[in-house]
């Protein structure tokens, strides 16, 4: 069972596809998953705040409303994102290989650690230097992202006692 929560709150949700889907880290499907984020942008009180795609999962960061919010916002955008790639990829039948796996971020070490992980994901898997294109350091994939709305997502983070150079240089560019 998922923990319960009431107010806007960050999770990091992890989306695994099955073993006969492609590979998600081809320019088409980057394509197809953008269009999808940026569609959902905002509905049923869910928020994307960062995402990293990897060659058989997703990796995001989310703020919902409440857990309801989290459960039907997922499920729209899995739903979305499993008709386009099946459209992409001439096949039918479910995509993801299981539900989605979310943890409830609650404290600002939790938070930038989360985010770290996702945005450096791919320099771990892949050796990648730089922003990474299949993600939300890119730098034209902020169009798909929402603007937090909770107390740790917009000044909370800064309270944690390590953040990574790159984030803190990335929050100044974002301010100006």
């Amino acid at each position: 069972m998922r923990p319960r929560f009431a107010r806007p709150t960050p999770a990091h949700v992890t989306l695994r596809v099955g073993e006969d889907v492609w590979n998600l880290r081809r320019k088409s499907v980057l394509r197809e998953i953008r269009a999808c984020f940026a569609a959902a942008l905002g509905r049923f009180g869910l928020r994307l705040i960062e995402f990293s795609i990897l060659g058989n999962h997703l990796h995001l960061i989310v703020e919902a409303d409440d857990t309801a919010a989290l459960s039907r916002g997922m499920q729209g955008l899995t739903i979305r994102i499993a008709k386009a790639l099946n459209r992409l990829m001439s096949r039918r039948g479910t995509l993801f290989a299981d539900h989605y796996h979310a943890r409830l971020l609650t404290t600002p070490a939790e938070l930038v650690n989360a985010i770290a992980y996702v945005l450096e994901n791919a320099a771990r898997r892949y050796g990648a230097s730089g922003p990474d294109a299949f993600s939300s350091a890119a730098p034209n994939a902020r169009l798909a992202l929402a603007v937090p709305v909770s107390w740790l997502l917009t000044v909370g983070w800064r309270r944690a006692k390590r953040i990574p150079d790159w984030m803190l240089q990335r929050q100044r560019t974002a301010a100006t």
